[in-house]
């Protein structure tokens, strides 16, 4: 592994990146608003799993692919910013479940985990990520191969991201708890949830690079 330095630097710089306003905090928020506090955890350890297979490519050296076949990465940017604005509508057009609250709240927290996972596994943007992040802190000098330090850093990072979405979650439960919980309030934060969730959709569609 890389020296003592080298691992607290990069765990600092990770922590700093992780409290950075970005898209797996909105989306995150977004899951929260829609479907509630159970659906948001679920819909960060679906982020959180969904970050592995990136880890797995980048300590496998797959990520390179989409810098030498753009054409790649902007096949899977377009797959992941028309999961997302299906995604949106889907939220913004349902209606309130007619299920018993318990029963309800679980089917809708495995859905956000589900399609969480997927949305993150569609996401080039992780890839490239790790891809220029971790090299930084790779030691091809250590006695560990440079798979295993990209996997065991890739891991930290994914764990401190994790961390900060779930933070995310907690705080936008709290505040949508604190408004009046009737049925045009819910229905209104779905929407919002669903309006956030097409909004990135076509943000990332439209995003060069």
């Amino acid at each position: 592994m890389p020296s003592f330095d080298v691992l607290l630097a990069f765990i600092v710089t990770t922590a700093l990146f992780s409290v950075l306003p970005g898209p797996s905090m909105l989306y995150a928020a977004a899951r929260t608003m829609a479907g509630g506090r159970q659906a948001g955890l679920m819909a960060a350890l679906g982020l959180h799993l969904g970050a592995y297979v990136h880890v797995a490519a980048a300590a496998a050296g797959l990520s390179v692919l989409f810098h030498a076949v753009p054409i790649v990465y902007a096949g899977v940017k377009l797959a992941g910013a028309l999961y997302l604005i299906w995604l949106g509508i889907t939220l913004f057009r349902a209606r309130q479940s007619t299920d018993a609250g318990t029963t309800g709240a679980t089917r809708s927290a495995r859905q956000a985990f589900a399609q969480s996972v997927t949305v993150e596994v569609l996401n080039p943007k992780t890839a490239l990520f790790f891809l220029a992040f971790l090299p930084q802190f790779v030691d091809g000098a250590a006695a560990f191969p440079l798979w295993l330090q990209f996997a065991i850093l890739g891991t930290v990072a994914n764990v401190l991201f994790g961390f900060v979405d779930v933070v995310i979650v907690m705080l936008a439960a709290v505040i949508i708890g604190r408004l009046k919980r009737s049925s045009g309030v819910q229905r209104l934060m779905r929407r919002v949830g669903g309006a956030i969730l097409v909004g990135m959709g076509v943000h990332l569609a439209l995003q060069r690079g």
